[in-house]
């Protein structure tokens, strides 16, 4: 087996969702859970199918996030893995809707971080390993960093005040 790292190509601000699922009708479930989910929500979707004609499937409502997420999908080429690029909604308000879809068996990651995505290669395919999301940390919050982190959950709220 060789091991690969794929960088996720896209703007840094930009939020995505990577996962695992076992179904071509994944590309049309996620789509609709996203436009349920969120009013005016822009995206975009990758999906690698592993068997068959293996095409990476596509959808969304954006052009330039369905570009995103088809180039990164064929990018990591792992079979039945699917991208999720977004605008106007976060992953924490699409996080449980793509779950409950019965097909989708994981998540990787919900980030915005620089995001490495380790693959393991073999004569059959690709696998996602795993993922680095973001950097390591630097020390241990203090009783005044405590006290930020609660303030600004609040203040975007996320948190009751």
């Amino acid at each position: 087996m060789e091991i690969k790292i794929v960088e996720i190509e896209k703007p840094e601000d930009l939020n995505f969702i990577l996962g695992q699922s076992h179904f071509v009708k994944t590309v049309e479930d996620l789509h609709e859970t996203l436009i349920s989910a969120v009013p005016g929500i822009k995206f975009g979707i990758g999906f690698c199918e592993a068997s068959g004609p293996r095409l990476v499937r596509f959808s969304g409502n954006d052009d330039e996030l369905m570009k995103l997420a088809k180039d990164n999908a064929l990018k990591i080429g792992a079979g039945h893995s699917f991208i999720i690029f977004m605008q106007n909604a976060f992953p924490i308000n699409l996080l449980s809707g793509i779950k409950a879809i019965p097909e989708v068996c994981r998540i990787f990651c919900a980030t915005a971080n620089p995001t490495q995505v380790i693959i393991g290669e073999t004569e059959q395919g690709r696998a996602i390993l795993g993922v680095v999301d973001g950097e390591s940390p630097l020390g241990i919050e203090n009783s005044e960093e405590i006290e930020q982190r609660k303030k600004f959950l609040r203040d975007i709220g996320y948190k009751v005040k």
